[in-house]
């Protein structure tokens, strides 16, 4: 069996840290924080390289303040993966050397800027991770693709395209589209994130909407990733809400032991198996890591 890494999607969401239930009085700074974390869990995935581009001194800091076998999920920048983009979440240069029309733009998207533009961006969303990849830290990169994402050959294209920008990082890929993997396009999408060197992302979450995505627990490379995002309906799709917000649902032990066999399973079937719980409002992910982590024992 492969091994078994569990933790959360984040280890600084305001919620997390404002509720007092994880982080100890003495861990107030940034550096306190994450040595407490990797101290009780041996993975977290970093979301805020979704929301700006990451730096590769910050990679740097956080090597050094985790153990050597601790591992870091990537979040692809979210321009990758067809998500509007704030012009303040693009690096200060790029963004005053876009044309003007871009520039009055609240959002853009990667078709309104050039392909020299997009080809600066990923070198250096690569080179800001080389620091974690260098110290055997670097997990996946993850693209999640949203909802209007569907599939379709541009679409795989894409995908693929994306692996090849990033050629020495393991890559692993979350659809947000049930279509994907639904019943007539589940073994074409499984076979194509294995023919190209991509980890399926299984995923639990609120079933009923067209942005649900059935949980298969498939593995299609030598890492394996499920993601917990709770099974909160009544906020799945609400707009105006925050992340935490969206993301309010605390599992219970009984539906976390539903998913022991299918864990074992893909653990089975691969080198390392990565269990995130994305459920990050207040303590909510961090108590269900530690409940699956006694599961699994």
């Amino acid at each position: 069996m492969g091994e078994i890494l569990i933790g959360t999607c984040s280890w600084t969401d305001p919620t997390l840290i404002g509720c007092g239930c994880f982080y100890p009085d003495w861990a107030k700074s940034a550096e306190d924080r994450l040595r407490f974390y990797a101290g009780e869990f041996p993975i977290v995935e970093v979301d805020s390289t979704y929301y700006a581009m990451p730096a590769e001194q910050t990679a740097r800091l956080w090597v050094e303040r985790t153990g050597d076998s601790f591992v870091f999920d990537v979040k692809a920048f979210r321009l990758f993966t067809h998500h509007p983009t704030p012009l303040k979440a693009l690096p200060k240069d790029i963004r005053e050397s876009l044309p003007a029309e871009a520039g009055e733009k609240a959002n853009i998207y990667q078709r309104d800027i050039s392909a020299e533009t997009t080809d600066e961006l990923w070198r250096r969303f690569e080179r800001a991770l080389l620091p974690l990849d260098s110290a055997m830290k670097l997990g996946v990169v993850l693209l999640q693709f949203p909802p209007w994402f569907h599939p379709g050959d541009y679409q795989r294209e894409y995908i693929a395209a994306c692996k090849e920008r990033l050629p020495q990082y393991r890559v692993a890929v979350e659809f947000r589209h049930g279509s994907w993997l639904n019943e007539k396009n589940r073994e074409r999408t499984l076979d194509f994130l294995r023919d190209n060197g991509l980890a399926h992302v299984c995923v639990d979450a609120p079933q009923g909407f067209s942005s649900s995505v059935p949980p298969v627990p498939e593995t299609t490379s030598d890492v394996g990733v499920v993601r917990f995002h709770g099974r909160n309906a009544e906020t799945w799709e609400k707009k105006g809400l925050t992340t935490a917000e969206r993301f309010n649902y605390l599992y219970s032990e009984s539906e976390l032991r539903e998913w022991q066999p299918a864990i074992e399973a893909m653990a089975g079937r691969t080198k390392q198996l990565h269990v995130l719980f994305n459920n990050c409002h207040e303590d909510k992910a961090v108590r269900n890591a530690r409940q699956t982590r006694m599961v699994l024992d």
